[in-house]
């Protein structure tokens, strides 16, 4: 299941009860039993975006770098070279970033030389310089391009891995090996919880759902908590059932900002310069070699299961009161200090950084219609409790 069909479908469970938890260990502090429905009919409120063109302050285009077969963590010999790649996250760049590069350093193993490359400067490419230098490393970065000009600055940052395999594509062992990088991750980001990082727990809402999450999500569905499914009437919203989770949100150009100012700080040597060849690599000073160049993978090491899928949001002027994520219909709403950030595209396999003008009306006027409603069903709550004082 892709993105674009979770947008339209996803929740927890058909009927019954909330979202459940996976199976843990008994004291497993991520074990939070479902939250019950609402007792009695009041409906609760929250506050409205304000999505009105007017409001609008830039749209941004990113290509997601998707691996058909899942993501490569993957050690591969160049003469004297040794190349870790740690790319191709599809949907999941952000949240997998921490997991997948302490995977990839766990490769190492006993190696002599103590100074090893990075190349890109993204989540993942950050994510493993930060890692090198804790375990000892001189570490040297190349990128063709620094933050905040990189593919994951215009990520929603969303903890939830989506769109990260083409189902039944998966190698033996990616199932178990990405739980283990999702629950990495998970542990590393809580480092970094804080203004400082840009990075907080919220609540998800997931509106007008009746099916299931994608399998990469399903697998690791246990580190969400506050979890619950709501009867129309006992949730905010306007529409049917909905499902609620709460998970972290990364507001990528304050924490990719900060994580190279940390890489810098700790002594990184970053040159701006696009790796063209093999043969450039292996010419590199560094003799480790880590691959962090997401979709540059493609041309740089002949992977054509890399293609990219296009991800556009529309940015609206931030408000400080919206403190809740609204998936569904298609669309979402991630609220952060830089904007309200409008979304909704899956478009695999194209190539153009060029906005879409009828993706932008699409998603434009289905908020402006859902929070439209929203807004009409709070002032009739607020009216009806004026009439019963």
């Amino acid at each position: 299941m892709n993105r674009r069909r979770y947008l339209k479908t996803a929740s927890a469970l058909v009927a019954g009860t909330a979202l459940g938890c996976r199976s843990a260990p008994a004291g497993d502090p991520r074990t939070v039993p479902p939250t019950l429905p609402l007792a009695g009919s009041s409906r609760p409120t929250l506050p409205v975006v304000h999505a009105s063109p007017d409001r609008v302050i830039r749209t941004v285009v990113g290509l997601r770098p998707f691996r058909r077969s899942g993501y490569r963590v993957e050690l591969e010999r160049l003469d004297e070279t040794t190349v870790i790649h740690n790319y191709g996250h599809g949907g999941g760049g952000i949240t997998l970033s921490w997991g997948t590069a302490e995977l990839a350093c766990d490769m190492v193993g006993g190696a002599e030389s103590r100074s090893a490359a990075v190349l890109g400067s993204g989540a993942v490419g950050l994510a493993t310089a930060r890692l090198l230098q804790s375990r000892g490393f001189d570490v040297a970065i190349y990128t063709r391009d620094l933050p905040p000009d990189t593919t994951s600055n215009v990520a929603g940052g969303q903890f939830a891995p989506f769109s990260v395999v083409e189902p039944g594509r998966g190698p033996a062992g990616f199932a178990s090996r990405h739980v283990d990088a999702t629950e990495r991750s998970w542990r590393h980001f809580q480092n970094y919880l804080g203004p400082e990082y840009g990075v907080r727990f919220l609540d998800n809402w997931v509106v007008g759902s009746d099916s299931g999450f994608p399998p990469e999500v399903e697998a690791v569905k246990h580190l969400f908590t506050d979890v619950g499914v709501f009867e129309p009437g006992q949730h905010p919203f306007p529409g049917g059932r909905a499902l609620r989770f709460n998970t972290m949100l990364v507001e990528t150009p304050r924490y990719l900002r900060e994580l190279h100012r940390d890489v810098v700080h700790f002594g990184a040597t970053v040159e701006v310069r696009e790796i063209r060849s093999v043969r450039e690599i292996v010419s590199l000073p560094e003799n480790l070699v880590f691959n962090c160049t997401g979709l540059g993978a493609r041309l740089l090491f002949d992977d054509t299961d890399l293609i990219p899928i296009k991800g556009q949001l529309t940015v609206l002027r931030p408000q400080s009161e919206i403190d809740y994520v609204k998936i569904g219909g298609g669309n979402y709403m991630m609220p952060r200090s830089d904007g309200i950030l409008l979304g909704g595209t899956f478009e695999r396999d194209v190539w153009t950084l060029e906005p879409d003008p009828e993706a932008t009306t699409r998603i434009m006027t289905g908020h402006q219609d859902f929070f439209r409603r929203m807004a009409e069903a709070n002032a009739s709550i607020r009216g009806g409790r004026s009439e019963d004082s």
